[in-house]
């Protein structure tokens, strides 16, 4: 049996105390992060290679079933608002179509063909990159989707919570955070989840600042779709180059970029 399905440490759940409940589920999350710190050597192989192939002009695929699917997705929509980066470089993708997003579809995630399906619709090529998300590491969806990529050249990755694991052996750079049954036996909705979100935070981040999208700290192209994030904005601008604020927000408004307000500013101090 995998880990993942394993019995939970704990029983008669229903009989605890709702500050019990919360109590324990807190204790298992808590090793998440330590499962994770273990699999940073892995997760940095991947990241170069992703670094390497979005260098080069190539996307970044994600494809998963039900909430690895979901994280994969939210992941990838996250990367243009946030980093500037423009739509279809981060691209993530879940059994069933996007209708699975918000409700589950029977049997998509057992379709070992559809995956390459999906991928093509997005025309797929060798200089792309792809991740399988499966905490299980069994889903027929992403083993297929994996399988053929690898078929056609596409450098592959994945991240699965259970060792040796099938979706890991149709990847080039595996990702295996072995996080321990869940509170809820087979739940992986919860720690694994949490690790799946962790572990694609890292990558994704990591892979912005490496090309570029980050300066010093600040995400410098982000887009300005708010007030919040126009505040944000004019805030980096402030202390980037020392002007005060309605400079900076005459800046930002000339710009709409805060690295080409900077950068303008910068140019003709």
């Amino acid at each position: 049996m995998s880990v993942t399905e394993a019995s939970s440490y704990y029983d008669h759940l229903e009989q605890m105390s709702i500050s019990d409940l919360l109590t324990n589920i807190n204790k298992e999350d808590k090793s998440v992060p330590s499962s994770i710190e273990r699999a940073i050597p892995q997760i940095e192989k991947l990241v170069a290679a992703i670094v390497d192939a979005m260098l080069s002009g190539g996307r970044l695929f994600y494809i998963g079933a039900g909430t690895s699917g979901r994280l994969g997705i939210l992941d990838a929509s996250e990367i243009p608002p946030t980093y500037g980066m423009p739509h279809g470089q981060v691209i993530g993708l879940i059994a069933g179509g996007d209708q699975a997003i918000r409700k589950a579809v029977e049997n998509a995630e057992d379709d070992r063909q559809q995956a390459w399906k999906d991928l093509q619709q997005h025309a797929i090529t060798s200089k792309d990159i792809l991740i399988g998300i499966a905490a299980s590491g069994r889903t027929p969806y992403v083993i297929g989707g994996l399988e053929d990529a690898r078929k056609h050249g596409i450098v592959t990755g994945c991240i699965t919570c259970n060792e040796n694991s099938d979706v890991a052996r149709h990847a080039d750079y595996p990702v295996e955070v072995i996080v321990g049954p869940e509170f809820v036996t087979g739940s992986t909705r919860m720690k694994a989840g949490t690790a799946q979100k962790l572990v694609l935070n890292m990558i994704s981040t990591t892979v912005m600042i490496k090309l570029g999208r980050v300066k010093g700290n600040k995400m410098v192209d982000m887009q300005l779709t708010n007030v919040k994030l126009v505040n944000r904005g004019i805030r980096m601008i402030m202390e980037e180059t020392g002007v005060d604020e309605p400079t900076a927000e005459a800046l930002l408004n000339e710009h709409r970029s805060v690295r080409k307000a900077i950068e303008q500013y910068q140019r003709h101090a």
